[in-house]
């Protein structure tokens, strides 16, 4: 079995990197800074054994991202669990008065997340198998004054795993959108409210058990989805209204 991490130097990128190796999968540790994909590479290997493999990804390089996924198939033998792990939250002070900020988070968290699920699907739909696991967020669910560049681009990518999943199921291919919640890490630190951070291992381990049984799509936590049906059910006049 073999899994490629796609951002697994992010906090929730490792949780699945560890998750997929103590399984038993070989992983190939994908990520832009090589130097630190090596070392959780080499980890998984001591822990877990297994030649787990690093292999160097830059999510804004469009044009290169069939061969990378051609390489990592190579070098795996095939790809039984993709999980498309980047993302970037920008400041949404600097994307509201700079759009090659906001530019920046769209390209990031959509059209490469995109352009690398089309790759992935050129792989695995001829083959008639494997699984597709997108990380996308709550934030995508309702526009927010405070999030709403990177929200719409996390939106847009649950609404495209809605269509691929489609045309996947033609092909054989398992499709699973994560929609995050708060989780512990660089881009929750220091956010405060009542509202429970989950860890990044129980959340590897919900997406690990979720692929297991064939879900399509999942809040972790799972207490999010009554949350989001309430502020989706908010009228646009109160919301306009809402410092959320």
């Amino acid at each position: 079995m073999s899994a490629v991490v796609i951002g697994a130097t992010s906090a929730i990128g490792r949780a699945m990197v560890r998750h997929w190796a103590s399984r038993g999968h070989i992983v190939a540790v994908a990520a832009r800074d090589v130097a630190e994909a090596e070392r959780i590479a080499q980890d998984a290997s001591v822990r877990y054994g297994g030649a787990h493999v690093a292999v160097p990804f830059d999510a804004l390089d469009f044009d290169g991202h069939k061969a990378f996924i051609d390489g990592v198939a190579g070098r795996l033998g095939g790809i039984d669990t993709a999980i498309i792990a980047f993302g970037d939250m920008g400041e949404q002070s600097e994307s509201e008065h700079d759009f090659d900020a906001a530019r920046r988070v769209i390209d990031t968290n959509f059209t490469a997340a995109a352009s690398i699920a089309e790759a992935l699907m050129a792989v695995m739909g001829p083959r008639h198998t494997g699984t597709i696991v997108g990380l996308t967020s709550v934030a995508g669910e309702r526009g927010r004054r405070s999030n709403y560049i990177y929200g719409s681009a996390k939106g847009a990518f649950t609404l495209y795993l809605d269509g691929l999943r489609g045309r996947a199921h033609g092909d054989g291919v398992h499709v699973l959108t994560v929609k995050l919640g708060f989780i512990d890490t660089r881009m929750t630190w220091g956010l405060g409210g009542k509202i429970p951070i989950a860890s990044p291992d129980d959340a590897a381990r919900a997406v690990y058990d979720a692929t297991r049984a064939g879900t399509e799509s999942m809040y972790y936590p799972h207490f999010w989805a009554p949350i989001m049906a309430t502020i989706r059910a908010i009228p646009p006049s109160i919301m306009k209204r809402l410092s959320l």
